[in-house]
Parts: structure tokens; sequence; C-alpha cells
């Protein structure tokens, strides 16, 4: 089973960037300004033959209120409490600060592992800061540098030294698991405006306070993923950091944050949009919408605070917006939802199971044809360039993921948007493709007698 380790310490020590070495990509925001981190990030990770399951936290701020650093410190204790192995990381240049004496206090209290990093110790400048750190009590401190990769020989050989593999166990429980299900999970990434209860949703999906939540607005500023089962199909619930108008955004570290969800987007299979039932669809939720499907991905929309929201007035905005300014793409699949009291969650589910197997689906051939015969007799191609029909020979489907076809014809040139968009339609409506992107390429045929004589 893979080692679970938890990277901890006080804010701005470098735990993202160990976190990021470890993962071999830049999953966590990096950034000079202290807190960056908030909620717990978690990730498969490989050391030479160690497997590893490592959970970025946040820095340790001590507060006895009700407030966002004592719910990011509670994020930070279901970490240590679920770890098999603690990496404390101090700062070297900076030397042992009163946080880090506090937190290795909790430390040793939690009768955890500990493997201690001198963080930031690419030169002997920072040797007194090292030896400084046998103070907090916690075995002899690794000169390390996550930035640069230093002193990652000594943590493999620290984390060796916890690391049990039980080869039976593996091999039973991968036969197991491919016997009962050999399909990858759905990737799901819940986007949408600050504050309108995306880590709300998925704390309800997962029966679990997982997510950092509160009434400040841009509480999340890293997508965050989740494993998760729903009657028996797996899934990645990723959590993402609220989008903003992009003339909004100038902070470096807000910009990061949307660039963190532009890639959750890019990576999902489908993508839930959640919106505040009082301002349904307004111009950023179509900015996002729009931004959804150009990437082909499987859209649906959450109205989410319905249980306190003006039904009529929001149902009615709704199908206005949806009919006016989100037109690329028709019977865009909406559920309403409370994400607080947990209603309509299963409704949800569904829905993404239903769209994910129309974004997958593949249509046979020989009815493909049939239906572009058909429809090509009904409503003939209008004149091209050169004044002569357009001749559209034969359609097949290139792939899946979204739906994707090429038109092979011997003159392609001056067909226009709206008969594919006529085509788009008719395929949509024949196939249930409701909800779902597809894209739709013209190619040319070749001339079989060119190279002859």
């Amino acid at each position: 089973m893979p080692l679970k380790v938890a990277i901890i310490g006080r804010p701005n020590v470098g735990k993202s960037t160990l976190f990021n070495r470890l993962a071999g990509k830049k999953l966590a925001i990096v950034h000079d300004k202290p807190g960056v981190t908030r909620d717990r990030k978690e990730t498969e990770a490989r050391l030479n033959d160690l497997k590893l399951t490592i959970i970025d936290t946040a820095g340790y701020e001590y507060s006895n209120e009700d407030n966002l650093e004592a719910r990011m410190w509670e994020q930070t204790r279901k970490a240590i409490d679920e770890a098999d192995v603690c990496l404390f990381l101090f700062d070297a240049r900076a030397g042992v600060q009163p946080y880090d004496e506090h937190f290795a206090d909790i430390l040793r209290r939690s009768h955890k592992p500990v493997v201690l990093l001198a963080n930031k110790c690419e030169g002997k400048l920072q040797e007194d800061g090292r030896f400084e750190a046998y103070k907090l009590g916690l075995g002899e401190p690794i000169p390390f540098s996550a930035e640069h990769g230093l002193g990652m020989l000594d943590l493999y050989d620290a984390l060796k030294e916890h690391y049990f593999e039980d080869e039976t166990e593996n091999a039973e429980e991968t036969t197991a698991e491919d016997e009962t299900d050999n399909r990858r999970p759905i990737q799901i990434a819940i986007v949408g405006r600050p504050n309108v209860g995306k880590s709300t949703l998925v704390n309800a999906l997962l029966q679990d306070e997982r997510m950092l939540t509160g009434p400040e607005a841009g509480v999340t500023r890293d997508a965050i993923t989740s494993d998760w089962e729903w009657h028996g199909r797996r899934f990645k619930l990723v959590d993402t950091a609220g989008l903003r108008r992009q003339s909004k955004v100038s902070d470096s570290l807000e910009k990061l944050s949307a660039a963190s969800s532009r890639y959750a987007v890019n990576m999902a299979q489908v993508v839930v949009l959640v919106l505040d039932a009082d301002a349904v669809l307004d111009k950023q939720d179509l900015t996002i919408a729009s931004k959804v499907l150009d990437e082909g991905r499987a859209l649906i929309i959450a109205v989410n605070k319905w249980d306190i929201a003006n039904k009529k007035e929001a149902i009615d905005r709704l199908k206005y917006r949806l009919k006016t300014s989100l037109t690329q793409v028709e019977e865009i699949p909406t559920v309403t939802i409370s994400a607080l009291k947990g209603e309509g969650l299963d409704k949800l589910m569904s829905a993404v199971l239903k769209i994910y197997t129309r974004w997958n689906s593949r249509v046979p051939t020989a009815p493909l044809n049939k239906w572009f015969a058909d429809t090509t007799a009904s409503y003939p191609p209008p004149l091209g360039k050169n004044k002569r029909r357009i001749k559209l020979r034969y359609i097949t489907q290139a792939k899946i993921r979204p739906p994707s076809f090429f038109i092979f014809s011997s003159n392609p040139e001056g067909l226009p948007d709206s008969y594919l968009r006529y085509l788009t339609n008719s395929l949509r409506d024949t196939f249930d493709f409701g909800g779902v992107p597809i894209r739709i390429t013209v190619r040319k045929t070749g001339n079989p007698y060119a190279d002859n004589d």
C-alpha cells in the first residue's frame, strides 16, 4: 500500500514546492505570499521505488476563534491524523521560529513518525539554522532544498524505514478491483463564480468536511481532487477556485488560482457549473459555460441554494438565458440543488452519468450514413463558390469525448456555417446527443484519377 505522507510546517517554508517536487509536476500553487495553501491537497507520487500518497497542508497559524485560520488548522490536523509519516519542514535560512516549536510539540503528541527537513539549505550559510533545529526534539534535521531537489536521497532513506509492502495483499486487491470495475474514474470539475457553494457541494457529495468552506469569498485557491464512489462508480471530484471576470483579476495569486481552475476544466470529462439561484447565468457564468463547451467538455448546470430561491423567477431567467445566450449546445442538463442541505445530489449525479454516456457515444457507421443521406436529401447543401452545388459524399465518426465527425466532399469550399449548424442539430436530435458539444469538420476527398495519365 502507498505510504501516506503529510507535509507539515508554518507558512512559506516550501511545503507546496516539495509537494510538486514529489508529484513530478506543478499541482499546487507556489507563491511568495505566505498562506497560499488552505485546503489539504492530495495526490499519488513515487520516490524511486516507494509508492507514496502525499498531502500538502496549510501553514499553521494559531487561532482559537471560529475563523478561516482555525478552519485551515482543522484541515492540517486531519492530514496529520491520516498520515503514516509527517514531513516537518522549517526554513533553515530563518532558523527555528516560535511557530516551529509549537508545531513540533503538536507532532510529538501525535505519536506519528516525523522526518525533519531543514529546507532552503543550499549552502553552508544555513548550517547554524539547521543545527538549531535539534532543540525541536524530532531527531536529526536533513539538509534539504525542495526547490533544487537537494537531499532527495536522504529523504528516500528516511521514508524507506517506514515503508512496508505486502505483495500478496496488493495482488489480491488489484485483482478484485479489476474484476469489479476496470474503468477509469470519471473526473468531474466543479466550477463557478466565487461563493456560489462549490466547496459545500463537494463536501455534501463526500459526506465529509473535506473542503474548507466559510462565508468569505474566494476561500478555495487551488484545485483540490478527491476520490469518491457513488453507486459502485468511481469519480474524481475536483473543487476549483472561483472564477471572476478576467478584467477584475489583477493579483498574481488570483491569476494562478484561475489558471489552476482552467487546467481542471481541461482535464475533466464532466464539468458542473454551479450557479447562485439569485443570479442565474449572469455574464461571468455564460463566459465560463462557453469556455467549457469550447474545450469539448460535457457540461451540467447546477442551480444552488434552491431552498431559499425565488423559484419561478430563477427558472424563467435560466430558460431565457439558455435560449438566447448559450445557443451553441442545446438541451444542456440543469439540476436544482441545495448543497448546504444535501438536496438534489442524487439527481445531479444521475445527470452526470447520463451526459457522460452521451459524451462517450459512438454512432454505428450504417445508421450514421443513412441519417446523413436522408438529411442531405431533404435539405441539400447550397451552391458553392463556383456556382455548383456542394456534394457531401459521406460521414464518419472520427472520435468520441466529445463526439467528432468528418464529412468528406470533393468541393467543400464555401459550405456555410448555417448548414453545418443544421447538420449538428439534426445529428444531436437523431442520436440523443442533447447537451453534448459536437464537432463536425468537412474534409476534401482526393481525386482518384489525379495521378493517372
